[in-house]
């Protein structure tokens, strides 16, 4: 007997011992329950039973064993019925990397994730996307592909108890074969910060390659010793040509005979939402409800009828959420009126409390258009009033207005900014007296003691303007930090304040300062005309 054939022999031999060992171990009770009692020794014993000889005794080389388990797994597949129990979107997951639809910035050819797969380098990672990208389907092959034991847990359901199991297993592996076990930690950003920090120890030793999928910024929701210790990848939602090729894969394998038209498969797209397990879900649904029926094409009438009407995805509180509420703040500021009411329309289709768009419009109001246009300031609070008087639907008409508003209205944040640099001023400055000129005085006793003494009446003055009086702390020189946008009413505001600090320099300069009131107040003045106040020394100006 030839080489070749003996060893074709043996690989046929050892794929047939995989494939009854699997279904073995798999389906008696009695051996799964001898395994979970004595779990070395029966390992032991079905693999000197099963895997080590071929059918003439000699030992199975590593390559061939490796190669069995592969055929094994296939033909198991193969040979498995389908689950039609399961839903469509599991009986159509990915069983190599090459079925995965989208994500090519990350598997294409020269990409990460695919060099990471097709050299055999397995490491920790943290998988950051939207539902129905890939997560868990990229987690499963990875372990596949390198042939690692996989471990998932659900961070949802599990804690503290599963971790401890996934130590106990992969170190038993370790221990066999002295390679690491992939742990897959599904919603990760649900474990607190102490069961993230069970993780490290293993995952510093190598005794997990850990894998992590989250739907929130993991920058936010994973702790940052796990964080520095694992690559992220950002997936991204699916494209409408991924969910074509979906499409197509679902019908060719699972509903032949079964057509959908053009507008059909258009309203199913964008019922996904960039979803796959969405859309695969949605044409389950509708592919099950025409096979009931006897319907061969599937329209876009039996489609609106079958599938109710679906909200787009906006997890309140997440990444998503905050994603669009600065997308609509950012159209206003770009003066984009369309694109603004894009994004309110988005929201509020999303189910986004439309009061909470209303509060982010009164910020926008302050804080980018500010005294360009105070009346964005006024629309913005009338349509406020309006919505929690009307409601909804109507109500929203009025906030819409106010978006539009704003988007065209001039843009300025010298308030903001001047507000902004003040505060921090006064914040690391000390606490300075106020000048007596400017104290309240309204009783007799603080007017004897110089509150008030010496102030200036503006309306009492030429043009209601006191010039040279200085309104800032004695010890203390004068700071301008409001700097007029050359936009909308503030361009008049500039050209006034320049004249007003013209007139002050002139005063000063000139030395000839106008006489105030003895009295601190016009009001307390009025009151007390007829007192004779004496002035304190310490109180001149």
């Amino acid at each position: 007997m030839s080489r070749k054939h003996h060893r074709k022999i043996s690989q046929e031999s050892a794929v047939g011992r995989q494939i009854a060992y699997s279904q073995f171990t798999n389906k008696s009770l009695a051996v799964q329950q001898i395994f979970r009692k004595y779990p070395k020794i029966s390992q032991r014993i079905f693999e000197c039973f099963f895997m080590e000889t071929d059918l003439f005794g000699n030992p199975d080389s590593p390559d061939t064993i490796k190669n069995a388990a592969a055929e094994a797994a296939k033909a198991t597949r193969k040979a498995a019925p389908k689950d039609q129990a399961s839903p469509l979107a599991e009986r159509l997951r990915p069983k190599t990397i090459d079925e995965v639809v989208g994500q090519k910035h990350l598997l294409g050819p020269g990409k990460p994730l695919r060099s990471a797969f097709e050299n055999a380098h397995p490491h920790s990672m943290i998988l950051w996307g939207p539902p129905g990208v890939g997560k868990t389907t990229l987690a499963r092959l990875m372990a596949d592909a390198f042939g690692l034991p996989f471990i998932s847990i659900s961070a949802v359901l599990g804690g503290v108890k599963d971790i401890r199991d996934a130590v106990e297993k992969a170190t038993a592996n370790r221990e066999k074969t002295g390679r690491s076990t992939v742990v897959f930690v599904d919603e990760v950003h649900r474990f607190s910060k102490s069961q993230q920090d069970a993780f490290l120890p293993h995952v510093e030793s190598g005794l997990f390659t850990f894998i992590g999928a989250t739907t929130e910024n993991p920058s936010f929701e994973v702790i940052s010793a796990l964080l520095s210790r694992s690559t992220v990848y950002v997936l991204e939602s699916l494209k409408e040509e991924d969910l074509e090729e979906l499409l197509h894969r679902a019908l060719e394998r699972e509903y032949l005979g079964l057509k959908v038209n053009e507008e059909a498969e258009k309203i199913l797209i964008g019922l996904a939402d960039g979803d796959a397990r969405r859309f695969l879900n949605a044409l389950e649904v509708s592919a099950t409800m025409a096979k009931d029926r006897g319907i061969k094409v599937i329209d876009e009438k039996f489609v609106r009828a079958a599938l109710p009407a679906t909200i787009r995805r906006f997890d309140k509180g997440g990444d998503n959420f905050y994603d669009q509420i600065s997308a609509l703040h950012k159209s206003v500021r770009g003066s984009d009126p369309d694109a603004a009411l894009y994004w309110m329309c988005r929201m509020l289709d999303g189910g986004v409390d439309p009061l909470y768009i209303a509060r982010r419009l009164m910020r926008m109001s302050i804080e980018d258009i500010g005294l360009a246009d105070p009346r964005g300031m006024e629309i913005t609070t009338n349509a406020v009033d309006i919505y929690e008087r009307l409601g909804s639907p109507e109500g929203e008409l009025a906030l819409a207005n106010a978006v539009v508003y704003l988007a065209c209205a001039p843009k300025s944040v010298s308030v903001y900014k001047a507000f902004n640099k003040m505060r921090a001023f006064v914040k690391q400055d000390g606490t300075r007296p106020v000048p007596m000129h400017i104290r309240n005085a309204p009783t007799k006793l603080m007017q004897k003691v110089g509150n008030g003494a010496g102030y200036r009446y503006p309306p009492d003055e030429p043009g209601s303007f006191a010039a040279g009086v200085k309104y800032f702390p004695d010890d203390m020189d004068e700071i301008r930090v409001y700097k007029p946008s050359p936009r909308g009413l503030e361009i008049k505001i500039g050209e006034k304040l320049a004249q007003l600090h013209a007139l002050n320099e002139e005063v000063r300069r000139s030395g000839d300062m106008p006489k105030g009131r003895s009295v601190g107040t016009k009001q307390a003045a009025t009151k007390l005309k007829r007192i004779s106040v004496e002035r304190s020394p310490n109180c001149q100006m």
